[in-house]
C-alpha cells in the first residue's frame, strides 16, 4: 500500500510530497484508518536518560517541525517523537526549491533553513495533543541571531518548552542556518553547552522536574573533534548526545544531478559516516552518557548497526519516508534480535 502511494508522491515537488502526506496522515487518523493499514511492533521496553521508551525506534527532528501532526505520527508505532527544529520566532525559512530527491541513493538532500511557525504555535500544538508517547523538542536559534547570542535563543528555547518536553534536543549541526555548526567547537561549544545547563538548572526549580538535554552534532567531524565534543559532554554533565545530523560531503553521490545543491545530504549515505560517529563517540563515553543513533537507517539491519556501535536509541527520517511505517516494525525486530544474540 505504501509503495503504490509513494509512487504517486514522488511524481510531485518533494516539499508538496511531504505537507500532502502529513495531510493524509492527520486525515486517515481523524478517520480513524491508521489502525487498519499500520501494524505496529510489538513493545521492546528501553530506559533511557531517566526515561521509558515502548520500543527504542523514534522519528528524528524535521519531519514535524511544528508539532502540527503528533497524534496521526503517534499512531504509527514509534517509540518516541521529536519535533522542531523550533526557534524562538517564526521564520520562513530558505527560498524554495529547497529539498530535493536522490531515489537512485535513497537520499534527500534540504536546505530547508529551519522553516518553522515559533515557539508559541509548536507549543499550542503540543498542549492539544492526544498524544501520549516519549516527546523530544528540538530546540534551535533564529537565522538573524548572531552567534555571539545564541545562547539567548537556546536559553528562551528551552524554558519555553521545559514544562512540555519529555527531553530537549539542541540543534548545533545543521548545515542550513549560516555559521550554525561553528558552535560545535571549541570555547563556543563549552560556553554553550554550560549555559543550557544552568537554564536546564533553573527551569527544574521552576517547574519541580527534571527534563533530560541532549546535543545533536554532525556527521563530518575528524576524530579529534569527536574527541573534543565527547569530553566537553562529560564536562558539561549534558544527559544524552543524537549522532548525528545530515552531511556536507557529497562523495557518496557524485555525479548526481543535484549533487552540487546546497545543504544537508541525508539517508542511506549517511549511514557509515553516522555510525563511524557513534563508534567513536562510544569509545570516549561508554555507557556514561547515552548516544541517539541517527543516519542513514533504511531497513532493519542499519537500525541494528547503530545499537551495535554503541547507541542506545535510533531514530529515523529520509529512510522512513522511502519505507513508510513498515519501517518501524522492521527495525525493531532487528533490534529485539540482536539482544537475543
Amino acid at each position: 500500500m505504501y509503495g503504490i502511494m509513494r509512487e504517486l508522491l514522488f511524481r510531485l515537488p518533494p516539499e508538496t510530497a511531504h505537507n500532502l502526506t502529513l495531510s493524509g496522515l492527520d486525515m486517515a487518523g481523524k478517520l480513524g484508518l491508521l489502525k487498519a493499514f499500520v501494524t505496529e511492533p510489538e513493545p521492546l521496553p528501553v530506559r533511557v536518560m531517566g526515561l521509558d521508551f515502548p520500543n527504542p525506534v523514534g522519528l528524528a527532528a524535521g519531519l514535524d517541525k511544528n508539532a502540527d501532526h503528533l497524534d496521526a505520527l503517534g499512531a504509527l508505532g514509534f517509540g518516541f517523537i521529536e519535533v522542531g527544529t523550533v526557534t524562538p520566532l517564526a521564520q520562513a525559512g530558505n527560498p524554495k526549491p529547497r529539498m530535493f530527491r536522490l531515489p537512485e541513493h535513497q537520499a534527500i538532500i534540504n536546505r530547508m533553513g529551519f522553516n518553522n511557525q515559533g515557539l508559541d504555535h509548536l507549543l499550542a500544538r503540543v498542549d492539544g495533543r492526544r498524544y501520549t508517547g516519549v516527546l523530544g523538542i528540538n530546540v534551535g536559534k533564529n537565522k538573524v541571531t548572531p552567534n555571539e547570542e545564541s545562547e539567548s535563543d537556546y536559553r528562551k528555547g528551552i524554558a519555553a518548552v521545559y514544562s512540555r518536553a519529555d527531553y530537549i534536543t539542541v540543534n548545533v549541526s545543521s548545515p542550513n542556518t549560516p555559521g550554525l555548526r561553528d558552535l560545535q567547537f571549541g570555547d563556543s561549544l563549552k560556553g554553550l553547552m554550560h549555559a543550557i545547563k544552568d537554564e536546564q538548572a533553573r527551569c527544574e526549580k521552576e517547574y519541580g522536574r527534571y527534563v533530560p538535554l541532549a546535543v545533536k552534532i554532525a556527521p563530518d567531524m575528524d576524530d579529534d573533534g569527536i574527541r573534543f565534543v565527547a569530553a566537553a559532554l562529560k564536562d558539561s554533565g549534558l544527559d544524552g548526545v543524537i549522532a548525528t545530523n545530515t552531511t556536507v560531503s557529497r562523495d557518496a553521490v557524485a555525479g548526481h544531478r543535484y549533487a552540487e545543491e546546497a545543504g544537508g545530504l541525508s539517508g542511506a549515505p549517511v549511514r557509515a559516516p553516522s555510525t563511524r560517529v557513534i563508534q567513536a563517540l562510544y569509545a570516549e563515553l561508554g555507557d556514561t552518557l547515552p548516544i541517539i543513533g541517527v543516519g542513514g537507517i533504511t531497513d532493519g539491519a542499519s537500525a541494528a548497526e547503530k545499537i551495535r556501535a554503541g547507541a542506545k536509541l535510533v531514530q529515523v527520517y529520509t529512510g522512513f519516508i522511502y519505507r513508510g511505517p513498515a519501517l518501524i516494525r522492521e527495525s525493531v525486530e532487528a533490534i529485539r534480535q540482536l539482544g537475543q544474540k
